[in-house]
């Protein structure tokens, strides 16, 4: 009942549903206390009420920018507090005495200064910013002053109405004792704290205060790109939540091979707060013209892991070649976008994505497909062909509904509990772990609800194993060692939250984030030993037997992968990637396509075990955990591995550098020829680049003109 009072509320644990409930309440019993009138009673309420409202603050409550949405937002819970005052003072008899008059102007004048010092905080915070925001490129040249102190602009709204504490116990005391002076020291406190506080800001709004300028910030960033040079580029543009189809390829980004000199492109501010830690330059240039007009001349690949508007800012840029890279390979419809054909390449694991494009037909010409494996997947363990031993582990991990209502995006709404049900009721036991996609529910309820309910039936089935004498011994076998991993693990993760820089705050100052975001080699390697500390404490704290509902970006899905022996999941590249691991899985065909139609239109699902909505064939799954030498799907998964992702040798990351080179390579030829055409008269290709680049190619141009000789001098150049 509690549980499903929190789900509703939006709110995440008990204490804060009862301190929503108490807020809540609080306005009413206000309103009562003023009206009968019950002094004391209305002191009780009111602290409960400034309490309660402080403390959702504190803990960043969904429901507070609910009530806001609902134009019951900070300022009018206040102001209400406030009203009920004057209220209970009219009941007392005390509204033809100078301190009725008193507290009526002292609110009017009290909330006549929200507004000079909200807009100052504003000026500041958008005057402060930067055209652009930075990892790991040096700023030392650039003048960033110090931010203002975060007491002052940190939730700096809530902290000005709350100076109306001293108002409002001053009119109380008053109330209750008839000291005219109880009053004057209320009013007076609150007042001259709120111009206090207001003049406190107005200083760093001079120009002494304030970070460059934008011209003179862009000078700076065209500066660092002619003397960084970057060549290659992963250019991305998403939501918040959709950072991760960015940070998979972070760490391709830094081990690629050679001399590349790589950068990462964002293009929201919300994005670079959620990016992974990488050693890589990253620049986040939130405006489309001061995007276009940066000299990114030296750039000649850039890789897009997502079709989405804004690519076009970079895709208009002639002089480098753009490849799709995407953010999974799979059999989905994303798959095959008909946008892909804007690219120079599109960048697949194997030859089943280049085959998905022949079939689909969308533009896209398989000359223009260059297959480069998945570098992602080097960390995936692959599997001995042993049988599980001890309680086998099973993954599920579905995919989340999409932009659109095909039953066949995700098992969870028509198969999840069912799924999920059959597993912990295997004549074989096994524990379950069930990782969702992170945008599950986001478009559709019934998503949410779907997911709800798998993590009903997860819970149900640890309160039955926990009750059951048949596990007791089980139970108990590794107790203590849980214990110790449960508290390596806090120690661990009270390291890692002590390490965080104050970038990954939404309410540090950006241009001081960019500042003081240059990459510590010592740090970053002591938050990777972290990392890899808490996963493996992390698994050592579960017991073997418990199911387990796995969110957040850790521990990460190829984790995951590593920790079982098979798994349950949608058409997607959660299947293509492991595939990897050459493990059981098997895929729902969610809209009963039947098996043979499904495995025809699936390539993932030809070495798979296809299940129902019924998943009434997911104990076959489980027997090919514990008798390996009787599944037929073995040879299959071999040979669906190497056709999704490729040889595994030479290694995906050096197959991948090596297409780099070599379209960065048709880019040098391409400007050259461009150049010698230019020279000639008959085109003027150089419109679109800097005048830098422009004079480069035009000194280069007249030597330049046979095949041979431009290979020739762009080894020599790459060489130098």
């Amino acid at each position: 009942m509690i549980s499903k009072a929190i789900r509703m509320a939006r709110v995440a644990s008990g204490g804060e549903l009862a301190a929503a409930l108490l807020m809540l309440l609080s306005y009413p019993c206000l309103v009562i206390a003023a009206l009968l009138p019950s002094l004391w009673f209305f002191v009780a309420v009111a602290v409960v009420s400034y309490v309660a409202d402080w403390f959702l603050h504190q803990r960043r409550s969904y429901l507070i920018n609910r009530l806001g949405k609902a134009r019951a937002g900070l300022s009018l819970r206040f102001l209400l507090r406030e009203l009920t005052l004057v209220l209970l003072m009219a009941q007392l008899n005390l509204a033809n005495n100078r301190a009725f008059s008193a507290a009526i102007v002292c609110f009017l004048v009290f909330y006549g200064m929200q507004a000079p010092h909200s807009a100052l905080v504003t000026l500041i915070r958008n005057r402060r910013k930067l055209p652009f925001g930075t990892r790991n490129i040096d700023l030392g040249g650039l003048r960033i002053t110090s931010a203002p102190p975060s007491v002052l602009t940190s939730r700096s709204a809530e902290k000005m109405l709350h100076l109306d504490v001293f108002a409002m116990a001053g009119f109380l005391v008053y109330a209750k004792a008839g000291h005219m002076a109880f009053v004057y020291l209320g009013a007076a406190l609150t007042l001259g704290l709120g111009i206090v506080y207001t003049l406190a800001l107005a200083p760093y709004l001079t120009r002494r205060r304030l970070p460059a300028q934008t011209d003179d910030a862009l000078a700076f960033m065209d500066t660092w790109l002619r003397a960084y040079r970057p060549t290659t580029v992963l250019y991305f543009s998403g939501s918040a939540d959709s950072a991760y189809q960015v940070n998979m390829w972070l760490d391709t980004m830094a081990d690629l091979k050679g001399d590349e000199r790589p950068l990462v492109i964002l293009r929201e501010r919300a994005i670079l707060l959620q990016l992974a830690d990488t050693a890589v330059p990253v620049l986040c240039v939130p405006g489309a013209v001061h995007l276009m007009n940066m000299d990114l001349s030296t750039v000649r690949v850039a890789l897009y892991p997502a079709n989405v508007g804004k690519n076009i800012h970079l895709l208009r840029v002639p002089s480098m070649k753009h490849v799709f890279v995407g953010h999974g390979d799979s059999d989905k419809v994303a798959s095959i976008n008909p946008f892909s054909k804007a690219y120079d390449e599109v960048w697949t694991a194997g030859k089943a994505g280049r085959d998905r494009y022949a079939l689909a037909d969308v533009g896209v010409r398989d000359e223009d497909v260059v297959e480069v494996g998945r570098p992602q997947l080097a960390g995936i363990a692959a599997w001995d062909g042993a049988a599980a031993s001890g309680v086998p582990t099973v993954l599920y991990a579905p995919t989340w509904e999409g932009w659109t209502d095909e039953p066949g995006n995700t098992s969870l709404m028509l198969a999840g509990a069912n799924i999920v049900r059959g597993l912990v009721k295997s004549a074989t036991p096994v524990r379950v772990l069930y990782k969702p996609h992170p945008f599950t529910g986001t478009v559709n309820p019934k998503a949410k609800k779907a997911h709800d309910k798998v993590v009903a039936v997860l819970v149900k089935a640890n309160a039955e194993r926990a009750a059951d004498p048949a596990w007791s011994a089980r139970i108990a076998e590794g107790k203590a060692a849980q214990a110790a991993a449960r508290t390596e693990l806090a120690a661990i993760q009270a390291e890692l939250d002590s390490l965080v820089s104050e970038a990954t705050s939404t309410e540090g100052d950006m241009a001081i984030m960019s500042r003081d975001s240059i990459t510590d080699p010592e740090l970053t390697a002591r938050l990777a030993a972290l990392r890899a500390r808490w996963n493996a404490a992390y698994w050592k704290s579960l017991s073997s037997w418990e199911h387990k509902v796995v969110t957040g970006p850790m521990p990460h899905l190829y984790e995951c992968f590593n920790e079982s022996d098979a798994m349950v999941s949608d058409i997607s590249s959660v299947v293509s990637d492991f595939v990897a691991t050459g493990k059981p899985y098997a895929i729902t065909d969610s809209a009963e396509l039947g098996e043979e139609e499904f495995k025809r239109q699936n390539t993932a699902a030809r070495a798979a075990l296809v299940l129902g909505n019924s998943a009434s064939r997911v104990g076959e799954l489980v027997a090919a955990v514990v008798a390996p030498e009787r599944d037929p799907l073995t040879g299959p998964r071999r040979e669906i591995k190497q056709y999704l992702l490729g040889p595994d040798h030479p290694s995906s990351i050096e197959r991948f550098s090596q297409a780099v080179r070599e379209l960065a390579h048709k880019a040098d030829v391409r400007l050259i020829q461009q150049a010698a055409l230019g020279q000639s008269g008959e085109i003027d290709p150089l419109q679109e680049t800097s005048a830098q680049a422009r004079a480069e190619m035009e000194q280069a141009a007249p030597e330049r003109r046979a095949e041979d000789e431009l290979a020739a001098d762009v080894q020599e150049r790459n060489a130098g």
